[in-house]
């Protein structure tokens, strides 16, 4: 499990193409301090396992259905992505519950920049729009982050001078593709309740 706070902005080293997958190389001096083969590192949100470490670097194996469901596919060499290691038993949950497994894509809309804070328009995709409330959680390239604005193909988040410096969020223009991951609690709820509602209905 992952909380959405970002410990690095890492960088792409190398893409290795496997045919049916790809291997990547990232740098990330601070999440693979202590790395081990096997473990998991969210890379832009996607929860990724650890095949070699070595210095600062790591690499990682990413099947066909990752890189068709997430923007993963689109990283190159010198592409700057957000790594965060998993949460330690008993550490504080900074942000919210993070899978890292990617719900679905969206595209960066607009930027509007103000004197502490830049509001970012993002494209959602219509299965997911349910899931999407006002002041709600969601998560943009692995960041946890707080719903402003929930339209029905759109949502906005407001961004702070520190989000913007330490994260991809801060590099992005419109056009660029985002991993979006939904808050988990309500998927889990509307499997609840649409059980619940299917098992009245075999009932009478």
């Amino acid at each position: 499990m992952f909380t959405g706070i970002v410990e690095e902005l890492g960088e792409v080293t190398a893409v290795e193409d496997l045919g049916d997958a790809a291997r990547f190389r990232l740098r990330g001096p601070v999440v693979t301090e202590g790395a081990r083969h096997g473990d998991s590192i969210a890379v832009n949100g996607v929860c990724l396992t650890v095949v070699e470490h070595e210095g600062e670097e790591f690499t990682a194996d990413v099947m066909a259905e990752t890189l068709k469901r997430s923007s993963l596919g689109v990283l190159t060499v010198g592409s700057r992505v957000n790594l965060e290691r998993p949460t330690a038993v008993g550490a504080r949950l900074g942000g919210h519950i993070v899978q890292g497994h990617v719900d679905g894509t969206g595209t960066i809309l607009e930027r509007t920049p103000s004197e502490h804070w830049e509001i970012v328009k993002i494209s959602l995709p219509a299965d997911l729009a349910r899931y999407v409330v006002e002041k709600g959680s969601i998560t943009v390239d692995g960041i946890s982050l707080t719903v402003v604005e929930a339209g029905e193909d759109f949502f906005t988040v407001s961004l702070i001078p520190t989000t913007l410096a330490l994260t991809t969020l801060g590099l992005k223009q419109p056009g660029d593709p985002v991993n979006l991951e939904v808050d988990v609690v309500a998927k889990y709820v509307e499997r609840l309740l649409g059980d619940r509602a299917g098992a009245r209905e075999a009932a009478q």
